[in-house]
């Protein structure tokens, strides 16, 4: 089935609140997206973030971002006073740090009325959640007593979880612990309520989960022993990319690697239970990194660069057969993009998932892959670009003349008009689904991209800032019919 959608995190959505929230706004987007004619709305990861504020580390596998949470809906629901909304602000490029100093003060007094009287709802958010929940809130009620430091630098016996720490912890933290369980519940029932108005829209949440969880997280915390570690929480190898055209160093994620003996040893049941969440929550899950379980690039912790890894084979087939026995084989995008052997070919063709093309990258001198439109087959997902590529606008201006002479070449246009060409050739393709960067419908340049991997400083912080043109709707769905996409 032909379809189409828009990728836009929720982060960069406008608002008044310093970052795109799951208020008004949000359901105003998805209105747009039914006008438009698209099927999806891409986010990307709505995981708390940790280190770097990038929502591909996050605190939790399964926890919701606070920051996500609107003001306005928690007082609709007489959790918050009117006087205790935040005046509005101007949109503009987010501000973690003020974000971080203001959002528990005002979330901390939504979380005392609701814990003053709990609503059946909540208890049974809590019960339902009760396998990741409880373990989250009481590791995040440690990371706040420690001064927010890192799972590495907490005392021995707190981050080697021993027994008698853990439940003098429990009994001390016992009303943080309740604080950090009730925003969660803020969280979902204002995610669920978006999710359900969209999918009344006839638009569907494609999600996004990071491949691995972060060094700093309550995953690693709880479950170490799903991960290469040394037996005293600290870590033996990281995750990374090695040295390629567009990092020579490579790209040094520092995650935790998992242990896949073990995690086969138990049928993959964490990972079970992960993709069942995500399944919950997202109608379609896109995996990052999909090839790092085919095998994966392990460098010695403490490295300063990813130059010193090597390939350590994953759990290929077997984890495949594991998801397919969990969830069936639909309902997953696999992104397939860098370093593809043979090998994770075969493991992609025989998970029966999408794997990703990206239209930029068929003309960039650097890309040693074949991304061609005309190379392209019917189970794929293509893009013009995602949130770790500049803009195609951008890439217009900063490409080499000769790539972007190729490009025109290649698509029939003048310069000027190879934002739209490439959107077109994306919506055009025999892939069956084609998802289009919102700020490349809008031809923006440069200063909408979202990330540049390996670097830090001004990520993630890309918020839509003007009203969306009132013609651009009926454009998109105009394309989106031509090329008989529209459902």
């Amino acid at each position: 089935m032909r379809a189409s959608g828009i990728l836009m995190p929720v982060f960069s959505l406008p608002g008044p609140f310093g970052i795109g929230t799951l208020g008004k706004e949000a359901f105003a987007f998805v209105d747009f997206l039914a006008d438009a004619k698209q099927t999806y709305w891409q986010i990307l990861p709505i995981g708390p973030t940790g280190y770097g504020d990038s929502p591909y580390q996050s605190f939790s596998a399964f926890a919701g971002n606070p920051y996500f949470i609107d003001y306005r809906l928690l007082a609709a629901d007489d959790l918050l006073t009117a006087d205790e909304v935040p005046a509005a602000r101007p949109v503009g490029p987010i501000d973690y740090g003020a974000l971080y100093n203001e959002r528990p003060v005002i979330l901390k007094k939504a979380a005392d009325r609701l814990l003053a009287a709990p609503s059946p709802s909540y208890e049974a958010f809590c019960e339902a959640q009760s396998f990741w929940l409880e373990d989250y809130a009481l590791f995040m009620a440690v990371k706040a007593e420690q001064g927010q430091a890192g799972l590495a630098d907490w005392p021995d016996d707190l981050r080697c979880r021993k027994p008698e720490a853990i439940a003098a912890a429990k009994q001390r933290l016992a009303g943080a612990v309740d604080y950090y369980k009730a925003v969660q519940f803020f969280f979902y029932t204002q995610w669920n309520a978006l999710k359900a108005y969209a999918n009344g829209k006839g638009v569907r949440l494609v999600g996004d989960i990071p491949i691995y969880v972060s060094p700093d997280s309550s995953d690693l915390w709880t479950h170490p022993e799903l991960f290469q570690t040394d037996g005293q929480m600290h870590l033996t190898q990281v995750a990374g990319c090695p040295p390629d055209a567009f990092a020579a160093d490579g790209q040094l994620w520092g995650n935790p690697l998992y242990d896949w003996p073990v995690h086969k040893a138990t049928g993959f049941a964490w990972w079970k239970q992960r993709m069942k969440h995500a399944t919950s929550i997202y109608d379609v899950v896109r995996i990052d990194h999909f090839r790092g379980f085919e095998s994966y690039y392990s460098i010695p912790a403490g490295n300063k660069t990813a130059a010193g890894g090597h390939w350590e084979k994953g759990p290929d087939r077997d984890f495949i057969n594991a998801m397919h026995e969990n969830l069936g084989e639909g309902g997953i995008i696999a992104e397939d993009l860098g370093y593809l052997t043979p090998e994770v070919k075969a493991m992609l063709s025989a998970s029966g998932y999408p794997g990703m093309k990206i239209m930029q990258f068929a003309f960039d001198s650097r890309e040693s892959g074949n991304y061609l439109p005309h190379t392209y087959h019917r189970n794929s997902v293509v893009y013009t670009g995602t949130h770790d590529n500049v803009t195609a606008e951008g890439w217009r201006t900063n490409a080499s003349a000769e790539d972007v002479a190729y490009a025109c070449r290649y698509l029939r246009c003048q310069p000027e008009e190879l934002t739209e060409a490439m959107i077109c050739a994306c919506l055009a393709s025999v892939s069956d689904t084609a998802v289009i960067p919102l700020a490349d419908w809008l031809h923006l340049g440069s200063e909408a991209r979202i990330n540049t991997p390996s670097t830090q400083g001004s990520n993630w912080q890309w918020r839509l800032t003007c009203p969306l043109p009132e013609a651009l709707a009926g454009h998109i769905a105009q394309l989106t019919m031509l090329y008989e996409r529209a459902q």
